[in-house]
């Protein structure tokens, strides 16, 4: 007998998860970091959005020196699951007033 669990496919969550794996090391490389950038080439590619909706040329420069704790250019796998947790809580609150003010009408 075969067992089902060889079959079952990843969860919406499991996908997400291996998502940020596979995109941190694709813009790292061979490397377990991001330099700055890396960091700007991933924005710029990933989250598009957001670099365009910044009025400030100097975002990337900003995220870079709030995500770079150690001071020594290198983002790791943590401060880049970081950077995204920020960018979902953002959005989630901005979904969240968005859906009650939509509930208003």
């Amino acid at each position: 007998m075969v067992s089902t669990d060889l079959f079952k496919m990843p969860s919406q969550m499991e996908h997400a998860m291996e998502t940020m794996m596979l995109t941190f090391h694709r813009f790292a490389g061979d490397k377990d970091y991001l330099t700055k950038e890396d960091l700007r080439v991933l924005m710029e590619r990933e989250f598009p959005g957001f670099l365009e909706n910044q009025k400030d040329p100097l975002a990337v420069d900003k995220i870079m020196k709030d995500l770079d704790q150690c001071r020594d250019g290198k983002v790791g796998f943590q401060s880049f699951l970081s950077l995204v947790a920020g960018l979902i809580i953002a959005c989630n609150d901005y979904f969240v007033v968005h859906m009650k003010q939509k509930g208003k009408k």
